[in-house]
């Protein structure tokens, strides 16, 4: 009998360490996900701008570069990014070249980016734009590709990058999804 209570005992409090040990685990995996929770809080913001972005890729992936083009039949990389801010941001503003675009909103370092920031690069003595996508990746009008998406990681786009610039919020953006895909102009 004294045996049979000890072993009972032996179990219990094994039993009631486990679970207070659990308990602890429980409430530190808990403070963790409430952590992570709140540095990621902002992100549910950027749903609807990655959505847009790719919602407008969409539309113009493969569209060949046409230097100051702004249609489906042809665009440049400024052409790209204005009707990018026009039909799926409701940015109303007259057709912008890249170095205007390079003057707008605020200067923001590479380790700031996210989703519909603007990236510039120096290509000889040109400058070239496109979006800020997800993952290291950017939109843009490829001289040589046409719309297309691109690695900020590749060595060719890493020498050549320039700056990055954070301008929606400055410019009122409104989010559009589904626009026309027509040839508009």
């Amino acid at each position: 009998m004294k045996i049979h209570i000890n072993t009972t005992l032996a179990i219990f409090i094994f039993l009631l360490s486990a679970c207070s040990l659990h308990a602890k685990h429980a409430k530190s995996r808990q403070h963790t996900a409430m952590k992570a929770h709140d540095f990621h809080k902002d992100e549910s913001d950027l749903i609807p701008v990655i959505a847009a972005l790719h919602d407008q890729m969409q539309t113009w992936v493969n569209t060949p570069y046409q230097w100051g083009g702004t249609k489906l039949n042809g665009v440049d990389c400024s052409g790209f990014i204005w009707r990018t801010l026009k039909d799926r941001f409701n940015i109303d503003m007259q057709r912008v070249t890249t170095r205007e675009l390079v003057k707008m909103g605020r200067k923001i370092s590479s380790q700031e980016l996210s989703p519909g920031d603007l990236v510039f690069f120096k290509i000889h003595r040109q400058l070239h734009v496109g979006f800020y996508d997800t993952d290291g990746y950017f939109l843009h009008a490829s001289v040589s590709k046409g719309v297309t998406r691109s690695s900020l990681k590749n060595p060719y786009w890493k020498s050549v990058f320039l700056e990055a610039r954070r301008i929606k919020s400055e410019y009122g953006a409104r989010i559009s999804f589904n626009y026309p895909k027509t040839n508009h102009g």
